[in-house]
């Protein structure tokens, strides 16, 4: 009998630490900074997912934005260095390589530095983990940007309170050795009619959407990209044609790609890209982003 009732109190207990163990969640991953040069955040289980082949295309390509890509070149040049650098904001037009530009700038700082600089993706969804992320990123000591593409909130979305106090607020501050780059079309990362609405509602409209509109106050470089103008445009799928080689002639190459440009309901880059991957698909010529 008491046999029995050991074995049965075992049964149990074991149970018991299963579900204990069920509830816990999974163990937090063990992290390899040395898999990749980019990695994705996946908060449930605090890992870095490393990113073998990223999708980008070569600085090189990226045309029409020189200005902003050298001021962005410049300011991750000095932070991969170990100097100051400010937090961006790179905000405007739809399909102009705002995403495009931060990943290349990310790889040609590597390849022209000796430094070990990180590209680390959070999705928006994730934001309010930040803390987190940003407790691991110190302890490992690498330079590391965290990257947080098409970022905006709407009413209500208190998640912003976690990135703000990621770039500047808290007691402690942003980490040293962490930047944090952002997208969107937003300047102020709330649509105006979001905007306007508190506004109308408050007793003081001054103060109303002080507190989201000074999120992006805490980012130092906003970086803005413009409509694309027809110049524009034609240099951009100049630069991809003569990059992969494709041998149209100059004169039906910017017809053709006008045309597409019409059917897509407006020029940018990435209309420039998706003509450029119809033509090489029908020339039947492979392109690599890289």
């Amino acid at each position: 009998m008491a046999e029995e009732l050991t074995t049965q109190l075992l049964l149990e207990l074991r149970r018991l630490a299963d579900a204990v163990e069920r509830l816990a969640g999974p163990p937090p991953a063990r992290n390899d900074w040395e898999a990749a040069d980019c990695f994705v955040w996946v908060p449930a289980n605090a890992k870095l997912q490393p990113v073998p082949r990223p999708n980008r295309v070569a600085l090189t390509l990226i045309r029409g934005v020189d200005h902003v890509r050298d001021i962005l070149h410049e300011n991750t040049q000095r932070f991969a260095e170990g100097f100051p650098a400010n937090n961006v904001l790179l905000w405007g037009a739809r399909g102009m390589g705002k995403s495009s530009l931060v990943k290349a700038v990310h790889a040609d700082v590597r390849a022209s530095t000796d430094s070990q600089l990180k590209l680390i993706e959070v999705h928006r969804e994730d934001i309010a983990t930040l803390p987190a992320l940003l407790d691991l990123v110190k302890e490992s000591g690498r330079r590391v940007i965290v990257f947080c593409d098409d970022l905006s909130f709407d009413h209500d979305d208190t998640a912003y309170k976690s990135l703000k106090a990621a770039l500047d607020g808290g007691i402690e501050g942003r980490p040293d050795n962490v930047l944090f780059y952002a997208t969107s079309n937003r300047r102020h990362l709330l649509p105006r009619h979001m905007m306007e609405n508190e506004q109308s509602t408050a007793i003081n409209p001054s103060e109303a959407v002080e507190e989201k509109v000074s999120l992006s106050d805490r980012f130092g470089l906003w970086l803005g990209f413009h409509k694309c103008s027809q110049d524009d445009y034609l240099t951009m799928i100049d630069g991809y044609a003569e990059h992969f080689a494709l041998g149209l002639p100059r004169e039906q190459l910017h017809h053709e790609a006008l045309a597409w440009a019409t059917t897509r309901g407006g020029r940018s880059g990435r209309v420039a890209w998706q003509y450029i991957q119809d033509l090489a698909g029908r020339l039947r010529k492979p392109i690599d982003r890289d």
